[in-house]
């Protein structure tokens, strides 16, 4: 005898049970119709905002219609998962120490995409075995979608002024995915904001990429500086960039809400190489063997050993002025790439000035 399909409302409560067997802190579902959102990320194309990111243009609307990328899909599953590594140095501790590296905390472990897609991919395995074929895919960052505007439908939290989602209950320090799907699950009830008058993530953000509530600059954001940007960083960003070597998390630090933050519920999200308070100079001294076979299996990998490189360089002309900071720098030049050279040679300039002095 065929097992009985359970009615929607309980398959949607069977989802939510397994997701959280499966590392998942939250599920809910939304809609596909994301028509306030996609006026708001033409209106941001349109305006640069999006810097060298040509994808996001590539894509347009694709963004905002997740039909188009599962034709048949009416729903979209969205899941949040914990990633606060709470064994790691206090990251104000380490922002305030020149001579280390600032690596943004969702970071530090193993690369969440791996982790996050595999344990959907296996949610909807099951379902599929449950309750026979149904159309699906699985998007960790792999498919062109809103996450957090679909996220803040299916409930799991709001769009903070910062960008990022925020849940009362959990902050912000979690990574997104979603399953798009056929089938006909119920909805959640979208998340409220609650940010209120709080404007501390715009006060906060080092190089002002918070352009206005809500509305973030990424030509001007230290995560799309080290990380997206492939070119030379410019000159005027590289002194507010301190000791941010791989993203920024400032924004987030500052957030009131994150006194709610939830540890890593996954091992893989524990801290790796030390990477929570490493040592510039000791970085810059890596190889590109040696950092290919540490970042191997971290979100960090993706960059590269040359923009790795030119981000630490930065980092150590933002140092006080050192003789073992200047031997570093000077110990790779010759060999450098011309991108990195450039920002060598900032870096030697910086450290010849007269110590306190910030340009």
């Amino acid at each position: 005898m065929t097992e009985r399909v359970p009615e929607p409302e309980a398959l949607k409560g069977e989802l939510a049970e397994r997701a959280h067997a499966l590392g998942f802190a939250r599920l809910g579902v939304a809609g596909v119709d994301l028509p306030e959102d996609e006026a708001h990320l033409l209106r941001w194309l349109e305006a640069g905002m999006h810097g060298r990111m040509h994808y996001m243009r590539r894509h347009g609307t694709l963004r905002s219609r997740p039909a188009e990328l599962l034709p048949g899909a009416l729903r979209v599953i969205s899941v949040r998962m914990d990633y606060w590594p709470t064994e790691a140095r206090p990251a104000e501790a380490v922002l305030a120490e020149p001579l280390s590296g600032y690596v943004s905390r969702y970071a530090l472990g193993r690369d969440y995409h791996k982790v996050m897609r595999a344990a959907l991919a296996r949610l909807a395995r099951e379902f599929a075995a449950r309750i026979g074929p149904f159309g699906y895919r699985v998007c960790v960052d792999s498919a062109p979608v809103l996450e957090k505007a679909l996220a803040r439908n299916a409930g799991l939290g709001w769009i903070g002024k910062h960008t990022n989602l925020i849940a009362r209950d959990a902050g912000s320090w979690f990574f997104l995915g979603e399953i798009l799907t056929d089938l006909p699950l119920p909805l959640d009830a979208p998340a409220s904001a609650h940010c209120g008058s709080c404007s501390a993530c715009i006060a906060a953000c080092p190089t002002a990429a918070i352009v206005a509530p809500y509305q973030l600059d990424a030509r001007r954001c230290i995560s799309y500086l080290t990380i997206e940007l492939d070119g030379p960083i410019p000159p005027q960003l590289r002194a507010p960039m301190g000791n941010r070597i791989y993203g920024c998390d400032d924004c987030q630090l500052v957030c009131p809400w994150n006194k709610f933050a939830r540890a890593a519920s996954h091992p893989d999200f524990k801290v790796r190489h030390a990477l929570d308070a490493p040592q510039l100079t000791a970085l810059f001294a890596w190889s590109e063997a040696q950092f290919e076979a540490r970042m191997q299996g971290s979100a960090i990998y993706r960059i590269g050993y040359e923009r790795w490189s030119r981000n630490i360089a930065v980092a150590l002309g933002n140092a006080p002025p050192d003789a073992a900071v200047r031997q570093a720098l000077l110990a790779r030049r010759e060999q450098a790439s011309a991108l990195l050279r450039e920002h060598i040679d900032w870096a030697l300039q910086r450290q010849s000035r007269p110590f306190g002095t910030q340009t």
